[in-house]
Formats: structure tokens, C-alpha cells, sequence
């Protein structure tokens, strides 16, 4: 384990291991010798064992999945960033295309304006996704009706926060 509390250095596969369940053996006493308080006793106790050991399991379990997603996510992102940016690429690719019919100033102008005009078209879209966004008017609903459960305690709590805000 780094300094910083991250798990970076170590092997690649992460193997899960829990070496057994630690429960005791349930033939180990005979009919009749143990008292009901004991055998409750016993059951409790490996209950509780085995929960651990399962919990442990799906700790274990977990932490290789999410090694697995966060190196995956991680790739993902860097696949992302040099798509971006090889983008920039494509676009010169074009411009110097165009430059076989038409003069490099223009060829570059006319490529500007396109993304130009692409980058304002897809912001008008968000825009109006932005714009259709509204309150949670069924949350909204349901904390007004808490109101009506205590007739007068809501109010007189709202009220008396009021006058301490504007008083």
C-alpha cells in the first residue's frame, strides 16, 4: 500500500482467499449433554461466525471487482482523452482536403465555421434539455402532506424559524 492510501503497487491479479468458514463441529457433543442456554448459546455463536466469514467473502469478493471496474474506468478515460485530441487531426485532415479546390485560408475558414456552427447546435440542444429540467414536484407534494400528520407542530416550527430569520 502507498503512502497516499491507495493500492498501486502489488500483483495484478488480485485472487480472493478466505481460508475456511470457522464454525465448530455440530456432531462435537452428544444428545442430552448440553443445556438449552448452551446449544442457543453455540447456535449464536456460529451464526455470528459465519456472518462474519460471509461478510469477509463479499469484502474480498468486491474489492477484486472493483480494482477490475476502476482500472477499466480508467482506461476508458484515457481512450476518451486521445480521441479528443486526435480530433484535432481529423479537422486539419479536412481542411488540407479542401485546399486541393480551394485557396488554405479559406479551406480553414470553412472548416471553423463548421465545428463552429456544430459546437452552437449542440449547445442550443443542451440548452433546451437544460431549460425542461423542474422541481420534484411529487417530493415537493409528499413534505407538504408531513405537515398534516402533527396538526399545528409544522406550522409552529416554520413559523418560529421564520421570526428568527427576519426578526
Amino acid at each position: 500500500m502507498s503512502n497516499n492510501g491507495l493500492f498501486t503497487d502489488g500483483p495484478q491479479d488480485f485472487s480472493s482467499k478466505v481460508s475456511s468458514i470457522p464454525l465448530s463441529d455440530v456432531d462435537a457433543t452428544r444428545a442430552g449433554e448440553n443445556s438449552i442456554g448452551e446449544l442457543v448459546s453455540n447456535a449464536t455463536s456460529q451464526m455470528s461466525r459465519l456472518f462474519r466469514a460471509e461478510l469477509e467473502l463479499a469484502k474480498t469478493e468486491l474489492a477484486g471487482e472493483a480494482k477490475k471496474g476502476a482500472i477499466g474506468g480508467g482506461l476508458f478515460g484515457a481512450a476518451g482523452v486521445i480521441a479528443l485530441y486526435s480530433s484535432f487531426f481529423f479537422f486539419f485532415f479536412v481542411a488540407m482536403l479542401l485546399t486541393l479546390w480551394l485557396e488554405p485560408w479559406a479551406a480553414f475558414l470553412i472548416v471553423f465555421l463548421v465545428m463552429i456552427v456544430i459546437a452552437a447546435g449542440l449547445a442550443l440542444f443542451g440548452w433546451r434539455k437544460v431549460k425542461k429540467i423542474s422541481a420534484p414536484k411529487a417530493t415537493i407534494e409528499s413534505v407538504n402532506e408531513l405537515k398534516n400528520l402533527v396538526p399545528g407542530q409544522a406550522t409552529k416550527r416554520i413559523e418560529g424559524k421564520n421570526r428568527g430569520l427576519y426578526s
